[in-house]
C-alpha cells in the first residue's frame, strides 16, 4: 500500500480517534501533513482541533490550508463557522464573502452567509445574498427553498414567501425538497390536493414521501401514516429525517417492539443525508456519537406534524 495514501492515513486517524487516542490521532494527521497534504487532510486536521476545543489551533490551520486549496470550499464553511462560534462575526462574515467568491457554486456557503446576515438582523441583505446565489445557480432548489423560509421568518414577508414558492416550483418543477415545504405551507383543508399533485411530479421523491407520511400523521391517520414510513425509509434508506420522523411516531404511538424495530433498521442503514439529521450529527459537539445515539435526539427534537 501506497504510505503517501490519504484513506489510508484518515482511516488510521478515524480508528485512533474513535478510541480516544487524540494525541496519536495528533501526531498521525501531523504526519500525513507532512507527506500528504491534501486539503482532505488539512480539513480533518482542523477537525480535530475543533473538536478538542482548540479553535485557535483549527483557525490557524484552516488559514494555512486556504493559502493553497482556496477553492476547497469546507475549509471556508469550517473556518466561519468556529469564527461565529469564537463570537467573531465581522470575521465570520468576512470569511463566508471570501468562500462564495472563490467557491461560487458552494451552496452550503451561500445559505452560511444568508443566515448569518438574518440572525444580525439584517435581513434585506440576507435576501441580497440569496438572490445573488439563485443568479450564480440557477434552478437550485435548496436556495429557493433557503429564500422560501427566510420571508417565514420573523421579520419576513408571508405573502412573499408564497410568491418566490410559486416561482419556485415553475424553475425546479420535479423538486421534492420544494414539494414537501409547499405542502406544508398550504391551509389544511387545500393540502390533501397539494399532495396529489407532489406525488404526481416526483412520485418516488423521499421528501414528497415524508411529507405526504406527516399529513397522516397530522390526520391521526395511524396505520396509513406508518405504512407510509416504511415507503419513505425503503426507497431512500439514506435520509436520516425520514427515520427520526419515524421513530418519534413510534414513541407517541407505537409499541415498544415497534419502536426498537425502527431503531435496528435505521443503525443497519446508517444514513448520512437529512437537514434535521446533518444538524445534528454534524455538530462538532457530537462528533463521536453514534448513529442511535443520533437518532434519539433528532427524533426529541423534531416537531409534531400539525
Amino acid at each position: 500500500a501506497n504510505p503517501n495514501s490519504e484513506d489510508i492515513w484518515l482511516a488510521a486517524v478515524k480508528l485512533e480517534s474513535e478510541n480516544a487516542e487524540y494525541e496519536r490521532a495528533r501526531r498521525l494527521l501531523a504526519k500525513a501533513r507532512a507527506s500528504a497534504p491534501t486539503p482532505r487532510v488539512l480539513m480533518k486536521s482542523a477537525k480535530l482541533e475543533w473538536a478538542l476545543d482548540n479553535l485557535d489551533g483549527a483557525i490557524n490551520l484552516l488559514k494555512e490550508a486556504l493559502k493553497t486549496f482556496e477553492t476547497f470550499e469546507k475549509l471556508w464553511m469550517m473556518k466561519g463557522q468556529i469564527e461565529e462560534q469564537q463570537g467573531h462575526l465581522d470575521k465570520a462574515l468576512e470569511t463566508y464573502n471570501q468562500g462564495i467568491r472563490k467557491c461560487p457554486n458552494a451552496i452550503p456557503l451561500w445559505r452560511l452567509l444568508a443566515d448569518l446576515e438574518r440572525r444580525n438582523a439584517h435581513i434585506t441583505k440576507a435576501r441580497s445574498v440569496l438572490e445573488k446565489a439563485r443568479l450564480k445557480n440557477p434552478k437550485n432548489a435548496e436556495l429557493w427553498l433557503e429564500a422560501v423560509r427566510l420571508e417565514m421568518k420573523p421579520g419576513g414577508v408571508r405573502d412573499m414567501a408564497h410568491t418566490l414558492m410559486a416561482k419556485a416550483l415553475q424553475e425546479c418543477p420535479t423538486s421534492g425538497l420544494l414539494w414537501a415545504e409547499a405542502l406544508f405551507m398550504e391551509p389544511r383543508p387545500q393540502r390533501k390536493t397539494k399532495s396529489v399533485d407532489a406525488l404526481k411530479k416526483c412520485e418516488h421523491d423521499p421528501h414528497v414521501l415524508l411529507a405526504v407520511s406527516k399529513l397522516f400523521w397530522s390526520e391521526h391517520k395511524i396505520t396509513k401514516c406508518r405504512d407510509w414510513f416504511n415507503r419513505t425509509v425503503k426507497i431512500d434508506p439514506d435520509l436520516g429525517d425520514s427515520w427520526a420522523y419515524f421513530y418519534k411516531f413510534e414513541l407517541l404511538n407505537g409499541t415498544e417492539e415497534q419502536q426498537e424495530d425502527v431503531k435496528k433498521r435505521c443503525i443497519a442503514a446508517e444514513p448520512h443525508h437529512g437537514e434535521f439529521w446533518c444538524k445534528t450529527s454534524k455538530h462538532i459537539k457530537n462528533w463521536c456519537l453514534g448513529v442511535d445515539q443520533i437518532l434519539v435526539m433528532v427524533a426529541k427534537e423534531l416537531p409534531i406534524p400539525i
